[in-house]
């Protein structure tokens, strides 16, 4: 039960925040659709539009970006999420929260279950947007992205989690921010297909492959549309666990680096 009522808490606690935030949910939507609606075009033209895998039939530039999008709106608010973490710390809400009779990794995984579940809600709003616009999945696909949303949702949480972890000063996370979202957002499947990244370079190829929000947009892109990429959940659950088990060493007091550098 107690346990129970601290998740509440903090369910309550995100939802307030995002409530009280509208700014935020509204850069959120707009920053994807910037890409949907502008740059769609001058990609559809360097690309083309045929555009076939995992789909087996002929699409537009514009719906296989979507799910690539929907990943940068996970993207961009697990780095949020985490920023606000660094935040609650200097603070000392999250000091506090840390405090509480529970497991540490209960109250870490609420954390990281609320900012994703925030981020679904963003996606979901952004699918209703580009539906109203003509770019429509399957019924079946809705549904099942559900779930691959939610684990890409927590598994970019947990990298944004553990970078909260070493960070001390709000200040330096701007930085470290745009290092980590940059590199991962463009060295992906996101815009554009592996095969025509490899096209350019084998080894940048690679580098896409190696990058864990790869395998989170072929989740989410090949679910949309109604089909199971079990490789991807794979490499994306392993990617969860890693950054969670690093996250919760960062926050251990006894041998986390939070400890060792204070």
């Amino acid at each position: 039960m107690r346990w129970a009522i601290a998740l509440a808490a903090i369910l309550h606690r995100e939802a307030l925040r995002f409530v009280g935030q509208r700014g935020r949910f509204v850069a959120a939507l707009v920053r994807p659709l910037v890409w949907l609606f502008v740059f769609a075009a001058g990609f559809r033209a360097a690309l083309g539009l045929s555009i076939t895998p995992p789909y087996q039939t002929y699409i537009t530039y514009e719906v296989y970006i979507v799910p690539g999008l929907c990943g940068m709106i996970l993207l961009f608010n697990g780095m949020q999420s985490s920023l606000s973490l660094v935040y609650d710390r200097e603070m000392g809400s999250m000091r506090l929260l840390l405090t509480a009779p529970l497991p540490r990794w209960w109250l870490l995984f609420s954390k990281l279950l609320a900012g994703t579940l925030v981020s679904i809600l963003q996606c979901a709003a952004f699918l209703a947007i580009a539906a109203l616009w003509g770019i429509r999945a399957p019924m079946l696909g809705y549904v099942m992205v559900i779930p691959a949303l939610l684990l890409s949702g927590m598994m970019l949480g947990a990298l944004g989690l553990m970078l909260s972890s070493v960070i001390k000063q709000l200040e330096n996370f701007a930085g470290v921010m745009n290092f980590v979202i940059f590199p991962m957002f463009f060295l992906s499947s996101a815009l554009y297909p592996l095969w025509k990244m490899a096209e350019a370079s084998p080894r940048l190829r690679d580098l896409c492959m190696l990058n864990p929000f790869t395998h989170a947009v072929e989740l989410i892109r090949f679910a949309l549309y109604g089909q199971v990429n079990g490789m991807a959940a794979l490499w994306v659950t392993l990617a969860l666990g890693l950054f969670s088990v690093a996250a919760l060493w960062g926050y251990d007091p006894a041998r986390g680096v939070q400890n060792r550098k204070a």
